[in-house]
């Protein structure tokens, strides 16, 4: 007799909860729509900005070039900007073959991990709902479409602070390790690698808050922070060491210094000179209007502006309404955290004397996001208190109001949107203000067109900037390309088929097939021809870098076959390069010693008869 065993059912498995599955289903369809609005019809721009593409182009073929961020695979002189941004560009360019599109990808999918990051930041604090708001305010940004869809080093910047400030939120929990702090420490070196000094504006604020905030005692505080500022000092000073050590008659010169220094370039032009504007080589400095009002203003208000009174009073209300809670909590750290990058950057924006080109804001964008998706929250949940829904409807009138000036400066673009988002938005405003006597639903009907309204503008900017192809070294978010259009401020100009066939011929016999004044003239040839040229002068044609005596020599030797005249020189006019005439010198000796001729329009000079 055989006594079979009855067959065991195996246990089904646990269910989702369903608010858990739409939340999970709501991440995706954000993160998959900010990867079709970054990536879509990407390569329209072809160059972009191509002083960082003519790099990019560089360290695809050259170790050295790469290493450096070198403007030509020969490393005459290296980009103003320590070369992390450019490193991810290069891999893709060598994996994937140069191209407009291995050169831009990677800076959409940096924009999609910043919002995945700050969703997940945000949804630690405050829930899945508070974080889609916020990654939703992050990805429909203006200024964000347009510098995660450019290869200006600001994408990797962005997604740099976003990990190092997430890092630092789960390092303020009790069970967390060290490893948190450190990090961030090694985000923030990530960021610095990307733009030097603008990545350690931050650290401040997260070194208080943690200080402040995290849920260990002193000791271990001071302890970790420790930890976390020498991962800062080592992921940033390695590269900076390196540079420094490494014998300058064997590198390219560092292009933006005045002494062949990266110390210099860090703390001069890419650091106190943009706060005091005293800089050699800050053509175009924009100080006009220095001032609280910046960042509403024309040049500024358009990329980052429409939400940031929004954010500022969301801040406000959260840590009102968190003033009772304990030392550790973690909402109010949140909200330190977020909420003083925004105030502190905020204030650099809009006080600093140098360079301040609009698209900096985007280092903005998150800031404003988290402290919208914190606060707003905390405010929804107790709009029974009239204080409370009197913030929520002020706050809805005070961005409607502000999106129609925003959008009466494109008087052309949709002009009907205006007249809607603000009368719509007032009305949403005014009917906050009584939504604790409505039903769940009728609250959250007047909750949906309030954000709707508060976000239409925005989101149209967004669209526009996404649809919009740009170019040049200073692009601008919005429905009119400005200087960002095709061809942009300070663009490359393709040289023509006679030019480019000329520069060619005999190219393998020199080391840069020519030479021309300032990085972006320089590069329209490079990229063009696929071929060395030197930048001289660097970006503007500031730099000492070659002297007439250097140049001079690589004649004589043979590595200069040509040498371009351009308009950079009357651009910059006699005796502006501030400190540096190597430029003029050059192009007069040239001028008086060699032969020329028109080819396309440019005047070409025979260096090598």
């Amino acid at each position: 007799m055989t006594i079979t065993a009855p067959r065991t059912q195996p246990s089904p498995a646990p269910a989702v909860p369903a608010g858990r599955r739409r939340s999970g289903a709501a991440l995706a369809l954000l993160l998959v729509g900010t990867a079709v609005l970054y990536l879509w019809n990407l390569g329209a721009s072809g160059w972009a900005n191509s002083f960082y593409t003519a790099a990019v182009q560089a360290g695809s073929s050259d170790w050295t070039a790469f290493l450096f961020g070198s403007s030509d695979a020969a490393n005459a002189i290296t980009v103003d900007k320590t070369p992390a941004a450019l490193w991810v560009m290069s891999l893709s360019a060598r994996l994937f073959g140069f191209s407009a599109w291995s050169v831009l990808v990677p800076q959409a999918l940096m924009g999609v991990a910043a919002v995945a990051v700050l969703y997940a930041a945000v949804r630690r604090v405050s829930g899945p709902n508070a974080a889609l708001l916020a990654g939703t305010v992050l990805a429909l940004t203006p200024v964000a479409a347009l510098m995660f869809r450019f290869n200006n080093p600001d994408a990797l910047l962005v997604l740099s602070l976003v990990v190092a400030a997430y890092a630092v939120q789960r390092a303020l929990d009790r069970d967390a390790g060290t490893w948190w702090l450190v990090l961030a420490g090694t985000a923030l070196g990530v960021g610095f690698l990307a733009k030097m000094l603008q990545a350690l504006l931050v650290a401040p604020v997260f070194a208080l808050v943690f200080l402040l905030a995290a849920d260990v005692p002193l000791r271990s505080r001071v302890r970790r922070l420790l930890a976390g500022t020498v991962a800062l000092v080592v992921s940033a000073g390695w590269y900076l060491a390196l540079v420094e050590l490494w014998p300058a008659d064997s590198r390219p010169y560092i292009g933006g210094s005045q002494q062949n220094s990266i110390l210099e370039l860090t703390f001069g032009y890419n650091g106190l000179g943009r706060l005091t504007g005293d800089e050699v080589g800050g053509l175009g400095n924009l100080n006009h209007d220095v001032g609280w009002g910046r960042l509403l203003g024309g040049q500024m208000g358009g990329e980052i502006g429409w939400l940031l009174p929004a954010a500022v009073l969301a801040l406000i209300a959260g840590l009102w309404l968190t003033r009772r809670a304990p030392r550790t909590d973690g909402v109010r750290a949140a909200l330190l955290l977020w909420g003083g990058w925004l105030v502190l950057t905020a204030v650099v924006f809009s006080y600093m004397s140098g360079i301040a080109h609009p698209y900096y804001t985007v280092a903005l964008a998150p800031a404003i996001a988290a402290c919208i998706g914190i606060g707003v929250p905390l405010l929804w949940h107790r709009r029974g208190d009239i204080r409370a829904a009197t913030v929520l409807g002020g706050g809805v009138v005070i961005t409607v109001v502000l999106s129609f000036v925003l959008l009466q400066r494109h008087s052309d673009f949709l002009p009907w949107l205006r007249w809607t988002v603000v009368v719509l938005g007032l009305t949403a405003g005014l009917l906050l203000l009584v939504t604790g006597r409505f039903v769940p639903s009728a609250a959250r009907a007047v909750a949906a067109a309030a954000l709707i309204t508060t976000l239409a503008g925005p989101a149209a900017f967004t669209v526009a900037t996404a649809a919009t192809p740009h170019s040049g070294a200073i692009p601008s978010a919005g429905p009119n390309a400005g200087f960002g259009g095709p061809p942009g401020f300070l663009d490359a100009v393709r040289p023509g088929a006679e030019l480019t066939a000329l520069l060619r011929e005999n190219a393998t016999d020199y080391t840069w097939v020519a030479a021309a004044v300032g990085s972006n003239n320089a590069a329209g040839y490079q990229l063009t021809t696929g071929l060395p040229v030197m930048a001289v002068g660097g970006y503007n044609g500031t730099d000492p870098a070659p002297t007439l005596d250097q140049f001079q020599a690589l004649v004589a030797a043979g590595h200069i076959h040509y040498f371009m005249d351009s308009t950079m020189l009357r651009m910059m006019g006699a005796g502006a390069a501030s400190g540096s005439d190597s430029a003029h010198q050059i192009a007069e000796w040239v001028h008086m010693n060699f032969p020329s001729e028109d080819v396309d329009g440019v005047t070409v000079y025979d260096v090598s008869r």
